[in-house]
């Protein structure tokens, strides 16, 4: 068995340093701890770093908690989630909560346990039920993409409000004035922000609020084509539509052609978020671009902040957005 003193001699390095290199990776330069990582390689040694993380009361390791992971929206904030995570020298436990609080206590019990250091909420529910007051008895816990007022809890996310009046203005700019709304789940602390958005673009415009073109999705393909069969199917229909993500925007571009409307010339659609689906569909998607790759790396550098004890502010740390113009909207036609 390979031992750390092979490893330095390996590597060219004190023991020292390769205890260093394996404990606290951010303590050393890149260039050293490569030199560590590839002589750990090449002898083959095997730290028993459950034993040491024990002796140090922690276990290198943070749970995330996605609500959906086969919601492609995820994919980026969990891949900056995990390059932040490895670069620090910490592995990352992903948790598939199927918006179901019993797998998510299980998740939490991980912390509670001391099998994991910290949680990434990717969503704004809590995993447990707890009161304003008992927050500051809370496990270290990070909010990436969504920010609740009602959680004190550090919170990485985008400016919901206008990035959705951005994206609504613009459609209000191309001429369109029945616009309508596929929202999400007024369950999501974003809808409402979002719905804010779409409002406070209307009556920047001048135009009146339809309550008929608000319908509600729960963000997949399938409830957008749902809303978007209604919407089409009034006796006056909007000319545009704006959608609270992509998927629920690409099924309704779907469903409009289906119903035998041309997309953008007969009604337009936007969506949000602009995963990689969004300029590759027929047409390709006009849409809001969100940093999601930043926002998980982001939320990853502030959990280690918390780990280390630093005092980090209760609310959030704010990242810009895109507005990304394709070929889904168009002028109104002339009637």
């Amino acid at each position: 068995m390979a031992t750390m003193k092979d490893v330095a001699q390996l590597a060219g390095v004190s023991t020292a340093t390769v205890s260093r290199a394996l404990m606290n990776p951010e303590k050393v330069s890149p260039s050293t701890r490569k030199r560590v990582e590839d002589a750990v390689l090449e002898s083959g040694y095997s730290p028993n770093s459950l034993a040491r993380n024990l002796r140090r009361n922690e276990s290198k390791t943070i749970v995330a908690i996605v609500p959906d992971i086969s919601d492609p929206y995820f994919s980026e904030i969990i891949r900056g989630i995990e390059d932040a995570a490895v670069e620090h020298g910490y592995l990352v436990l992903l948790g598939d909560s199927s918006h179901q609080s019993h797998r998510e206590s299980s998740f939490v019990n991980l912390v509670f346990t001391k099998q994991a250091d910290g949680i990434l909420l990717l969503g704004t529910d809590l995993p447990f039920n707890a009161s304003k007051a008992e927050q500051k008895n809370f496990p270290p816990m990070v909010m990436a993409c969504e920010y609740d007022p009602e959680l004190e809890l550090p919170t990485v996310h985008i400016d919901n409000l206008t990035s959705a009046f951005e994206i609504v203005n613009y459609l209000t700019q191309m001429g369109h004035n029945k616009i309508a709304e596929i929202s999400g789940p007024g369950t999501a602390a974003l809808v409402n922000f979002r719905h804010q958005g779409y409002m406070q673009a209307l009556r920047r415009a001048g135009i009146n609020m339809t309550p008929i073109y608000q319908v509600s999705g729960d963000f997949t393909f399938k409830s957008g084509a749902t809303a978007m069969n209604k919407l089409l199917n009034m006796s006056e229909p909007p000319t545009a539509v704006f959608c609270h993500n992509d998927m629920m925007a690409i099924g309704a571009i779907q469903e409009a052609k289906r119903l035998g409307f041309r997309v953008p010339q007969d009604v337009s659609v936007v969506g949000f978020d602009d995963i990689v689906f969004s300029q590759y569909c027929d047409p390709p998607l006009t849409t809001v671009s969100q940093p999601r790759y930043e926002i998980g790396r982001q939320a990853m550098l502030m959990m280690l902040e918390v780990l280390r004890g630093h005092d980090v502010r209760a609310g959030s740390r704010l990242l810009e957005t895109r507005l990304i113009v394709r070929d889904s909207v168009s002028a109104p036609r002339l009637v």
